[in-house]
């Protein structure tokens, strides 16, 4: 949600508390590492408590180290709690401006005979009709179905200007709940139950009500369990060893021991780096999950709607084209005619602008035929009182209906409508039972900026098909205005879905962005469907997703977003493991001193207890300083995979083992120099 960021210090505050309380081991139930570390602590507290438990182990002042043990591995817990709660608190911030916008309204809801009765908002259903004018909050998402006006929608997509709604567009009749309508007025039907909404929906993945472990997530998590029960094996097998070289050694230091060894830092950043993730789609005004976001690293094919997606989806009346002898003042008036019945912004385009032209009809409409567009017949118009029928739509439908009228075609309708197909436009043929007067000019504007956004896709190595009802010429002007890669014109709903099932069966990962009603079962068919938000409740209800901004390429951010999550994840593991390079060099050489292993002790620790102490409290300090990474996610760049794995071994695996090296000596000497070992 584009929204005023909510207070920094608050937040911090929150999560300062939060953390405190998420210091219960159950908790750590699904963290196997993380777990150990827990019972490490409930070792090392009955320790302190009673030091030679598990009998007399020469150390001096045993109460004190082992007491150190338990407070810095409390420590490390509430260090990685603290990631997990400033996410969740962010989250939380975000969930409660969204539910402000919630507050219970009183709408005006319509019965069936025509009376207003006043209900609270939170009892309307699916199927309810409410009334809304100028000022009023919008009570419920909803279809509007009648009335044309201005809604005021920047508490959700944070844009400032008003959008225009009304009846019978596909792309320009859906309202949110909690938005303001500030002219005119509308008949919305509400679409969605109390609690199913599009902010309640949001609210719900903010707060990880709807959160899911990832199959990434769960692979890296058994990843993790592995290494856990490999270092507890090791540690559990040292006793053994040590006693049979005579080397004492105490509990509390093998429980450091097994800590150190242990990938702790991506362990306690695990959910912190997931939670944050849903937080950045949620900023992107994207209503999905993480599941969904790591899905689209591996789309191979994006297969895009044109109009309202790639094109700005008002396609308007821009001009009529005479042929065959006639006037445009004929043209204009034969489609005024055909478009009586057309509620649609395009056939409104068209009355509009024939009315600025002059154009009358000399028929009564109620004595007519309506003639409605389908996509099987494509064309739409008026059974006139005398007989006659006026039709409007694409040529290809237009030369059928000539052709069942035994008329025949003249070529000049050809080249009209090629002309204007070339100029990007979409043609519709207008037509007096078998005699074709002219050609419609439909303008429609490919997005801004949106070329540079296809380009993105193609360096993420994602294939673009755009597929569209217009004509081949029209179709191959704006996917090259637009940057895609190929498309596919005169398609029907039956042709995207074709399209979808041939590129799954080469074994492609297929992503889907459209609005309309048309385009709901093409976006249930893909891998991933996101739907625009102008769209309709059957698109956006196939969806697996859905942009607040209705922009098809927020893809590429989406794609961004997934790959963030496991880069980052990549990196904290890498960095967890190489340090483990440092932390055997602080420990084995210094804890095994009696067998010649001196020469390995290259940090020259003061001794076993200040290495101990140095290694932990380095561990915990490292989750702190990792803590705004998993948050912010690391910085994502188009390259390729084997790109990405050297530059996580260069910075995260050398840094991870050069670092702990310097540091765990610094506080070696701090912890020497203040008297603790």
């Amino acid at each position: 949600m584009k929204q005023s960021q909510p207070n920094t210090q608050n937040i911090y505050s929150q999560a300062a508390v939060d953390a405190f309380t998420k210091l219960n081991p159950q908790s750590a139930l699904q963290n196997p590492v993380m777990l150990l570390v827990w019972l490490g602590i409930i070792v090392t507290l009955i320790l302190t408590i009673t030091p030679n438990l598990f009998g007399e182990i020469p150390s001096q002042n045993p109460r004190l180290f082992n007491g150190l043990v338990t407070f810095i591995l409390l420590v490390t817990i509430y260090a990685g709690n603290l990631g997990e709660a400033i996410a969740e608190a962010q989250g939380k911030a975000q969930a409660n401006k969204l539910r402000s916008l919630k507050s219970e309204t009183i709408a005006k809801k319509l019965a069936a005979d025509g009376t207003i009765t006043e209900v609270p908002s939170n009892t309307l259903q699916r199927g309810d009709t409410v009334y809304v004018v100028a000022g009023d909050i919008i009570p419920a998402d909803g279809e509007v179905i009648l009335g044309v006006g201005s809604v005021d929608e920047s508490a959700i997509i944070g844009e400032s200007a008003p959008v225009l709604k009304e009846s019978g567009s596909e792309v320009a009749s859906s309202v949110t709940e909690g938005t303001r309508i500030i002219s005119d007025e509308l008949i919305i039907c509400v679409t969605a139950d109390p609690g199913q909404g599009f902010i309640d929906r949001m609210i719900a993945l903010m707060e990880g009500e709807t959160r899911r472990k990832t199959p990434n997530e769960m692979a890296l998590q058994a990843f993790l369990a592995v290494m856990a029960l490999i270092f507890l094996f090791v540690v559990v097998t040292l006793p053994a060893f040590a006693f049979y070289l005579q080397l004492p050694i105490s509990a509390t230091i093998l429980v450091a021991l097994l800590v150190s060894l242990m990938p702790t830092t991506i362990a306690a950043l695990f959910n912190t780096i997931s939670i944050a993730g849903i937080e950045r789609i949620a900023n992107s005004n994207v209503i999905a999950n993480s599941r969904d976001a790591e899905r689209c690293v591996d789309v191979n094919t994006l297969v895009i709607d044109k109009t309202g997606t790639i094109t700005l989806g008002n396609r308007l009346a821009e001009d009529f084209i005479p042929i065959n002898g006639h006037s445009q003042s004929e043209v204009a008036a034969l489609a005024m005619a055909a478009s009586v019945f057309d509620d649609t912004p395009e056939g409104k385009s068209i009355i509009r602008l024939a009315d600025k032209l002059g154009a009358k009809i000399d028929f009564d409409p109620q004595r007519c035929e309506a003639v409605y567009f389908s996509t099987s017949t494509r064309m739409s118009g008026t059974n006139l009182p005398n007989g006659s029928q006026v039709r409007k739509g694409a040529l290809v439908a237009i030369k059928k209906f000539v052709a069942d009228q035994n008329q025949k075609l003249s070529p000049e309708v050809n080249i009209a409508c090629e002309r204007v197909a070339l100029q990007g436009g979409t043609p519709l043929v207008v037509c007096l039972d078998g005699e074709i007067y002219g050609i419609i000019y439909l303008k429609d504007i490919v997005k801004p900026g949106i070329r540079d956004r296809f380009y993105r896709l193609q360096r993420l190595g994602i294939y673009t098909i755009m597929v569209t009802g217009d004509n081949t010429t029209t179709a191959g002007v704006i996917s090259r205005e637009a940057g895609i890669d190929d498309f596919i014109a005169e398609a029907t709903p039956e042709d995207k879905i074709t399209v979808i099932r041939q590129q799954q069966a080469a074994g492609k990962l297929v992503a889907m962005t459209g609005e309309g009603n048309n385009d709901a079962p093409a976006l249930a068919q893909a891998n991933i469907g996101l739907a625009m938000n102008t769209g309709t409740q059957a698109a956006k209800s196939a969806a697996k997703m859905v942009d607040l901004d209705s922009d098809p390429t927020k893809f590429i951010d989406i794609v961004a977003i997934g790959k963030q999550l496991l880069m980052t994840r990549g990196a904290l593991t890498t960095f967890s493991i190489t340090n483990d390079i440092a932390k055997y060099f602080a420990i084995l050489p210094i804890l095994f001193t009696t067998l010649n292993l001196g020469r390995f002790n290259l940090m020259q620790l003061s001794s076993t207890n200040s290495a101990v102490l140095s290694v932990l409290i380095y561990n915990a300090i490292a989750i702190f300083c990792f803590i705004p990474l998993a948050l912010r996610g690391i910085k994502f760049r188009p390259m390729s995979a084997n790109q990405i794995f050297q530059s996580h071994l260069l910075i995260y695996g050398l840094g991870g083992a050069i670092v702990p090296f310097v540091a765990i000596k610094l506080i070696d000497i701090a912890v020497t120099a203040v008297g603790l070992a």
